[in-house]
């Protein structure tokens, strides 16, 4: 009997040895050229501001350019389709948000927004929306409000940014709640919304901080709600919904993440510094000033942010259903 030699097994050895070396040689030359950080959103929104501000302090600690590509479109889907299909080397990086827990619900999405991507870390928590109603009218808390709009049905109108926003899932989550039939109105944004709450054109909208306060502060309309479960650093007098018997938390975040197979030294080293720079006194100063919050370093870790991203995912569920504008389509 002729007993042939297994051609090619030697080689096995020396080839998974050079395979396993690959991710940490690969960490320790990292980054040896500019990142790209996609914002699926336009320049100076709520996304890109705590993205854009983040990367240039990376860029400055770590010593390698980060540049923002902003990459519009569908609500988001257009830079997740993208950034899902970079390469996984941790050359492109993608901004994500509370926009990707919920579109898949509403739009045909053609990724997952967890299993598509590897999770870094929070950029920020938050802004919460706040609700805000014309100054003229009487009412100082929520209760007030629903009592008038139960006598009154008809009386109230709340501007939103259409049914399958987070401000038009709020007032839905409202209405139920409170057994009222308070009627929403579309608008482009939620700044817009706010805008016409101020000029008379309705009596109350679901908004964020940052475009809330210049219509406070000038007395045009009033804050009486937060949608989080704490209230805001800037508006310590505004209570929650939750102080005010309404389990209502809508709020946002923005973080990082990369491709999915981004080598996990890559993640923990991005990981590490984006912890230093959130941290930062000058870093939670700037997001304050948004209504943003900071986790802890403790918690701001990849195997937390990502159980957070598959627990909002499955709560941003029940609001789909409550809507009545889920796809059958949609993640049961």
């Amino acid at each position: 009997m002729t007993i042939r030699p297994r051609l090619g097994l030697p080689l096995v050895g020396p080839l998974l040895a050079a395979i396993m070396l690959v991710a940490p040689a690969q960490a320790q030359t990292y980054p040896n050229r500019p990142v790209t950080v996609v914002v699926p959103f336009a320049p100076g929104g709520l996304t890109d501001v705590p993205a854009r501000v983040a990367a240039t302090m990376l860029q400055d600690k770590i010593g390698q350019s980060f540049v923002i590509e902003n990459k519009t479109g569908g609500s988001g889907v257009v830079g997740g389709t993208y950034a899902a299909r970079a390469t996984p080397d941790g050359y492109t990086l993608f901004a994500n948000s509370l926009a990707d827990t919920q579109n898949m619900y509403y739009l045909p999405v053609p990724y997952s927004p967890v299993d598509d991507f590897a999770m870094i870390g929070w950029i920020v928590d938050g802004p919460p929306l706040v609700f805000v109603i014309d100054a003229k009218l009487p009412h100082k808390n929520v209760a007030e409000l629903v009592a008038d709009a139960k006598a009154n049905p008809s009386k109230y109108s709340v501007g939103t940014s259409g049914p399958a926003s987070s401000p038009g899932l709020s007032l839905a989550q409202l209405n139920s709640m409170a057994k009222t039939e308070i009627v929403a109105v579309p608008y482009r944004g939620s700044g817009e919304a706010a805008r016409a709450v101020a000029g008379g054109a309705i009596q109350g909208a679901f908004t964020f901080y940052s475009q809330a306060k210049p219509l406070v502060d000038g007395g045009q309309v009033r804050a009486i709600a937060v949608a989080s479960s704490k209230r805001l650093e800037g508006w310590p007098d505004v209570p929650t919904f939750i102080e005010q018997g309404y389990k209502l938390d809508q709020r946002g975040f923005v973080g990082l993440t990369a491709p999915a197979k981004t080598p996990k030294p890559v993640i923990e080293f991005l990981n590490k510094h984006l912890n230093d720079v959130v941290q930062s006194e000058s870093f939670k100063k700037q997001m304050a000033e948004l209504g943003m919050t900071v986790p802890p370093a403790s918690e701001n870790t990849p195997e937390k942010f990502d159980a957070f991203m598959r627990q909002e995912i499955a709560r941003q569920g029940v609001y789909a259903d409550l809507s009545g504008q889920k796809l059958p389509t949609a993640p049961k």
